[in-house]
Order: structure tokens, then sequence, then C-alpha cells
């Protein structure tokens, strides 16, 4: 590996350390709660240099949020199960999700009490394309009524996460 390879690495890892920590920050705290400094403090960086990656706290909030939405989507998307079985599959992509990713999910499942106007049009858009993905799988499973079906299943992820950041885990058994 050349030097410039490794320092394009430590880069990259640098601004993903910066990502989980504000992940951490963001979920825990919330958006108003958490500053730079604390996300810079935690990774052990200056707060420039978090704002050489991500130029606003709200740049930084809808990176995170970026990134959740993608392993969500990734998760969804990689489901294979017959028709019977997809919602109990998706489930269980949205529990892994949970377990390896904890802070990012609960961030994406809340990031809709954000009430920045920025922020909130891209949550819903991010939403409802989760809703949409969610809505076609079901279509091509054959599943009835989709829409209705896809709605559900979100609604369950949101009790799941209530339960997650209430820290009542009987509200999560929907089972």
């Amino acid at each position: 590996m050349t030097p410039r390879e490794k320092d394009f690495n430590a880069v990259t890892n640098r601004k993903e350390q910066i990502l989980d920590a504000a992940a951490s920050l963001f979920a825990n705290n919330g958006y108003y709660k958490t500053t730079t400094a604390m996300v810079a403090a935690e990774v052990g960086v200056t707060q420039p240099y978090v704002f050489h990656f991500f130029k606003t706290k709200e740049i930084l909030y809808l990176a995170v949020l970026e990134r959740a939405q993608k392993r969500l989507i990734h998760a969804f998307s990689q489901v294979e199960a017959p028709a019977e079985m997809l919602h109990h599959h998706m489930g269980e992509a949205f529990n892994e999700l949970m377990a390896t990713h904890r802070d990012e999910t609960l961030l994406c499942m809340q990031s809709y009490t954000t009430p920045e106007p920025n922020v909130r049009a891209i949550v819903k858009q991010r939403f409802a394309e989760v809703h949409q993905l969610i809505k076609e799988r079901f279509e091509r499973a054959g599943i009835p009524n989709p829409s209705q079906q896809a709605s559900t299943f979100i609604a369950c992820g949101m009790v799941i996460t209530m339960s997650e950041v209430l820290e009542l885990p009987i509200l999560g058994d929907l089972g």
C-alpha cells in the first residue's frame, strides 16, 4: 500500500469514527443536546477536524441518517423468503440491525421527531423510500394489501424502537 493509500484509509476510518460517535451521541442525547464538540471529544479529535468533513451539525446528523437508511434498505433488499415468511425474515433483518448498529437504527427510527425543516424534509423522503421498498417487496411476494402491510411493518419497527429507548422489552414483544 502506498503512503497516499494509507493516508486515504486513515482519513476514511476517522470519518467513519466521527459518524459512529455522532450516531451514538445523537441517539442517546438527541439532536439539540448533541454538539460537534462532544462528537470531537468522543473521537479524540478537534472540533475543526469534525467540521473538515461535516460543515455543520445538521450535515453531520443527515450523514448519520443517510448511512443508517442505506443499511436499512440494504438489509430489507437482501431478504429472500417465501411470501408466508417474508414479514418474519424482514423483521429478523431489522432485529439484526438493532443488534449490530443499535444507535444508528434507533436514530433512524426516531429521526421524525427532529423539527428542523431540512431534517424533517429528508426524513419524510427517507421513510417514504423505506415504505416503498417494503411495499414493493410485499407486492412481488403476492402479499395482500401491500401498502397497508408495509405501514404495519414500519409501525412494528417503531414499537420495537420505543421498547429499546424506554428499556421496556415487553413493548417489543410482538410475537
